[in-house]
């Protein structure tokens, strides 16, 4: 059974790992050795010269895209781990009357379909003159009822005897979520906020409305871009997709062992 659990395994990962593959080795090979019939595991000469050519083409500003989705995500990753903390905590522990009921109304917006609100959204944005702006951009992406639902339920397995602790010394609800909640719950954080910088980074749809002109491009518009032109550069395509995946992938590495930790400590439990 051993033998067969890390055979699975391998199989697994080599499925997984295949569009990398393909993502690397179409990158630094030519449009010829990409379409040519018979199948290369690797180009014979790896073509490095494809990052020139990516980074200096004028149609497809990617070093500006790729700049872009970053303080998109970063922007709503923190403003989503600082707002639905907020919302979630004081959901969780401080006493009100309509607690239950503003909580409802947080799930509810949940059941909402992302098609219902997007025209609505993009009138009030374009109102506002956000349009081809980062404002436009990264405004509407601060909060999200689904991460305010799950800090409100890590809240209320969060041990009462530090926040009584801390009530004891003279801290109030906001003394005690900054100094002794936060400080308590990293990993709990650092899960939701790998989870909220992979969705941003991966929006399409938004950013590919508001962002009208080339310098508010993100790196997802700046991809469809490759498959919309009326001449299709494949090499490019490639390279582009694996400089657009680096950020996800070091990001992944650096806080994977919180992912799992956030599932268990989700508090998807009362």
């Amino acid at each position: 059974m051993k033998v067969l659990r890390y055979l699975a395994l391998s199989v697994a990962a080599v499925v997984f790992l295949l569009p990398f593959y393909l993502i690397v080795r179409n990158g630094l090979a030519t449009e010829a050795e990409i379409t040519a019939r018979d199948w290369r595991f690797f180009p014979d000469q790896p073509h490095w010269e494809n990052f020139g050519e990516l980074f200096g083409d004028p149609a497809v500003p990617i070093l500006r895209s790729v700049l872009n989705s970053t303080v998109v995500a970063v922007l709503q990753t923190a403003g989503q781990l600082l707002l639905c903390s907020l919302a979630g905590y004081g959901l969780a522990r401080i006493p009100y009357r309509h607690a239950d009921k503003v909580f409802y109304a947080v799930l509810a917006t949940l059941m909402i379909p992302a098609a219902v609100t997007f025209v609505p959204t993009f009138v009030v944005v374009s109102a506002l003159g956000w349009v081809s702006d980062l404002r436009g951009l990264v405004i509407p992406g601060l909060f999200s009822g689904f991460t305010a639902f799950l800090f409100r339920q890590y809240f209320r397995t969060f041990p009462r005897e530090l926040e009584e602790a801390a009530r004891i010394d003279g801290l109030g609800h906001w003394g005690t979520y900054w100094r002794i909640v936060v400080p308590n719950s990293r990993g709990f954080f650092a899960a939701l906020g790998v989870i909220a910088f992979m969705t941003s980074w991966n929006q399409f749809l938004w950013p590919l409305v508001i962002a009208q002109d080339q310098g508010s491009w993100t790196v997802q518009v700046a991809l469809s871009v490759f498959l919309t032109a009326q001449s299709i550069n494949v090499h490019e395509l490639f390279l582009a997709a694996a400089v657009s995946i680096t950020p996800l992938v070091v990001v992944f590495l650096v806080l994977q062992r919180f992912l799992v930790r956030g599932v268990v400590e989700s508090g998807i439990k009362e």
